[in-house]
């Protein structure tokens, strides 16, 4: 394999090696409540960044699906929603991690992290639906559908109602300053920008193993067939 092909897979291993070092030992601002723990910054958030590129992704594949109704195009829609899945789960993981650090639990009632939960339980359905539908064109028909329609609430649970709430102790919220990229102290942009890429990059390196995976046992299945 080429350095051409494979260079953005080492520039993801050598950004996510720098952001585990380098946010663990770089010195921070000191943030009331939240101190030390800012540190999660760079997994936590940087996984979420990765999570909404691959549904971003999934999602435009979806709507390529329902014009042309080719597999490859709901093969990809639907590996990349199981990687971003997966991103939004260890997502969660690591911030009920956070907050149990920085509120005392790992699970308060807040805007962001309830449209978080529905966001991930309405992706779920979705590979619930998808496993639930046995012939192949229909499955891809309904479920890119179903996936529209998942995108358009994730971005409505995460990315607008927790703005139109009264108050939300995520970062958004003017109870936490500081926190937003924004207002980032430079010392923490350093570390914040390369681990966000190097978790994007990541989730695509995944995700392109997966399609890879998929491609090669349909036409097994194929050859079975004949």
């Amino acid at each position: 394999m080429s350095l051409k092909n494979t260079w953005w897979k080492i520039l993801a291993v050598l950004l996510l090696a720098y952001a585990v070092v380098r946010g663990l030992t770089i010195g921070i601002p000191e943030l009331p409540i939240i101190y030390e723990s800012i540190r999660n910054l760079f997994y936590h958030v940087g996984m979420w960044f990765a999570m909404m590129v691959l549904f971003t992704v999934s999602f435009v594949y979806s709507l390529r699906h329902l014009r042309g109704f080719r597999r490859a195009d709901d093969i990809v829609a639907s590996e990349a929603a199981a990687v971003a899945l997966m991103f939004g789960l260890l997502g969660l993981v690591t911030g009920m991690i956070w907050a149990n650090y920085t509120w005392g639990k790992p699970w308060v009632s807040d805007p962001q992290l309830n449209g978080a939960a529905v966001s991930v339980l309405a992706y779920l359905a979705y590979f619930v639906l998808r496993g639930s539908l046995d012939e192949m064109h229909k499955r891809g028909r309904i479920s890119a559908v179903y996936n529209i329609f998942a995108f358009v609430m994730l971005i409505v649970f995460i990315g607008i109602l927790p703005r139109l709430a009264a108050s939300s102790l995520h970062p958004s919220s003017t109870n936490d300053p500081g926190m937003t990229v924004a207002q980032m102290d430079d010392r923490l942009r350093s570390v914040f920008y390369p681990a966000a890429l190097g978790w994007i990059l990541l989730g695509v390196w995944i995700l392109s193993i997966r399609v890879r995976l998929r491609r090669v046992k349909d036409l097994l299945e194929e050859n079975i067939e004949k």
